[in-house]
């Protein structure tokens, strides 16, 4: 069965991308052809990237690294949840994603933004990221407007409201990933 990590882009105090990467994920369970799972970069260890050599080469000096290079190797394809600040992305992010090169090359990722009109900025950001790492953009990407003041109910239902969006994205996967 082919894996797909949702890689949870934030890690602000009292973030939403938690809560929409789980809801998602939910919404992806319904394959029987692609596993997701979540990967929190808040429970990752990458602190500012500090490899010695550029990540092209793959060689790299720390452990961190070189267990973070292996869990993406394991991936088939990626969704990148994550919030707009500041009409981008947000800086663990691409720290994380920085710190690898070959092991995202040719993969598919679907960007899922969301913010108060959906992210649709930082998603314009991330494309040059992904592009330029040649990953293989999906056609399904969601933008999801969600409010900061949103209570954790009033999120949770505007987030099923992209119920059929998710379960596109799913298909999508399921036929990228034959």
């Amino acid at each position: 069965m082919k894996k797909v990590a949702i890689i949870v882009g934030s890690v602000r105090p009292n973030r939403r991308s938690k809560q929409v990467a789980d809801w998602l994920r939910t919404q992806l369970l319904a394959s029987d052809q692609v596993h997701f799972d979540v990967v929190d970069l808040a429970k990752g260890n990458l602190p500012m990237l500090d490899e010695p050599q550029l990540p092209f080469t793959g060689l790299y000096a720390h452990a961190k690294t070189r267990q973070w290079s292996k869990l993406i190797q394991s991936y088939d394809g990626f969704v990148f949840v994550f919030p707009q600040y500041n009409w981008g992305y947000p800086a663990v992010m691409k720290n994380a994603i920085d710190y690898l090169a070959k092991e995202w090359a040719g993969k598919p990722v679907s960007l899922v933004t969301f913010g108060g009109h959906g992210g649709s900025q930082a998603q314009i950001a991330m494309r040059m990221v992904v592009g330029g790492l040649k990953m293989k953009i999906m056609a399904v990407n969601l933008q999801i407007s969600l409010s900061p003041n949103d209570s954790l109910a009033v999120a949770d239902r505007r987030l099923h409201s992209y119920d059929g969006d998710a379960a596109l994205l799913r298909a999508e996967f399921e036929r990228q990933l034959k």
